[in-house]
This record gives structure tokens, C-alpha cells and sequence, in this order.
């Protein structure tokens, strides 16, 4: 006989990854602003409203997004009918990840990019009025090297989608932009170099 655990609300608990009753939705710990300190996504690619959990023991986060009529994708997916696209439910808990990880410094600082997603499943459609709750547990950390969580997306306390990423630190923006000019300077230098030798 299976045993299975339910919450004081008659919820299903077994394989959650944190209860339910572990987080409060209205205590906030890391509004849009602090977010966007640590994440480099902006505008239409935004995609986390707010954390409201932090266990740096378990590594485990809780951060949810509020789903409103002005999402880019509303018009297109699909019209009459705005379902929020799979990808970017998994794209919210990818940006939960690359902020817990390059708060906490454990990706050397670097900011996290998609290396590979496994198990990914989807259970029901999330519309615009939502509230995604994304909850994340970091199961395997190599510094500068990779970082392996698990995710479990909710709405009203209903899975919606869940499953794992895989993240891999990129090269820092302001490294890569100073190596972009250096790379310009360099070929403005060898063009000015070429036009005077041939002068």
C-alpha cells in the first residue's frame, strides 16, 4: 500500500518540494528592483515578479511571477485563447535559479545560461490573471561549472509544470563587452595600419 501525505488543506504533499505552508506569498524578501541586480533580463524577457523564500541550508527558493493581460505573448499564443507558452514557465524558474546562484556566488559570480532541460512535463495551462509560484531546490552545484535544479510550478496550488534545468555560467556582460570594444579597437588599429602601409 502506497502511503501519501497530505497538507493541513487536504493537499497532496508527497512529492513537493517544499510545503505549501513553508512560504507566505505577501512577504517579499526581494522585490523586481533587487531582482534585476543579479539577473540580466530585461523588458519583455523578464519573467519573475518577486521572491518570497530563501532556505541557503537546502538551497531551496521560492519567487513567483504575476501573469498580466500585457504579456508580449497574449496576442499570439493564441488568440481568444492566451495560454502562457511551456517555455517560458521553464524560462521563470531558469531566472529563479541564475539569481539564487549568482547571489549566493555559487556559479563564480557569473550569470547563468540554459545548458539542458530533463523530465519537463506539463500539467494544466496558466492564463493571464495568474499568479505562477515557482518553487526551486538546487540538487547539484559545481562551481564554474554547472548547477542541476529541480522546479515545481504552481497556480492556486496546482502543478502546472515541473522538472529539471541545467545551468552553466556565461562569461560576465561587462567582460564580454570589454572584450567586444578591445576586438574593436584592435581591428580599427590593424585597418589604420593596413591603410597607411598602403598609402
Amino acid at each position: 500500500m502506497s502511503h501519501r501525505t497530505f497538507d493541513e488543506s487536504g493537499v497532496l504533499t508527497k512529492k513537493l518540494i517544499l510545503y505549501f505552508s513553508a512560504y507566505d506569498l505577501n512577504r517579499v524578501i526581494a522585490d523586481q528592483e533587487e531582482l534585476l541586480r543579479y539577473i540580466p533580463h530585461r523588458h519583455e524577457m523578464e519573467q519573475l515578479t518577486a521572491i518570497v523564500y530563501e532556505d541557503p541550508q537546502k538551497h531551496i527558493i521560492v519567487g513567483y511571477k504575476d501573469i498580466t493581460e500585457n504579456e508580449f505573448w497574449v496576442r499570439g499564443h493564441m488568440p481568444g485563447l492566451p495560454l502562457m507558452p511551456g517555455v517560458l514557465m521553464c524560462e521563470a524558474a531558469a531566472q529563479i535559479c541564475s539569481y539564487y546562484t549568482r547571489r549566493h556566488d555559487l556559479g563564480g559570480s557569473h550569470v547563468l545560461g540554459l545548458g539542458g532541460m530533463d523530465n519537463i512535463r506539463f500539467r494544466d495551462v496558466v492564463r493571464p490573471g495568474s499568479r505562477l509560484v515557482i518553487v526551486i531546490r538546487l540538487t547539484k552545484i559545481r562551481p564554474r561549472a554547472m548547477v542541476v535544479c529541480r522546479f515545481q510550478n504552481f497556480v492556486e496550488q496546482s502543478l502546472v509544470c515541473e522538472g529539471l534545468i541545467k545551468g552553466v555560467p556565461l562569461p560576465d556582460l561587462e567582460d564580454r563587452s570589454s572584450e567586444q570594444l578591445a576586438a574593436r579597437t584592435t581591428g580599427d588599429s590593424a585597418t589604420g595600419d593596413r591603410a597607411a602601409g598602403s598609402a
